[in-house]
């Protein structure tokens, strides 16, 4: 099984970006909801990672679509 949601805390040990520095990201509009993160039920801030792969493959598109 392939998880594509995953918890700040996981994808910050993956990738070494803080969550400080998504949830910066988040707040400067760097990261859009829907499409590099969404929010789960309760709240907490869940990474795409498909999302994520996007961003850092296509990073001129993803500055393009702000």
């Amino acid at each position: 099984m392939t998880t594509r949601y995953i918890k700040l805390q996981l994808f910050e040990s993956m990738s070494g970006y803080t969550a400080k520095a998504i949830r910066r990201k988040i707040e400067e509009g760097v990261w859009i909801e829907g499409r590099e993160f969404k929010r789960a039920p309760d709240g907490h801030i869940l990474v795409d990672l498909k999302g994520y792969e996007s961003w850092v493959e296509n990073p001129r598109q993803a500055a393009l679509a702000r």
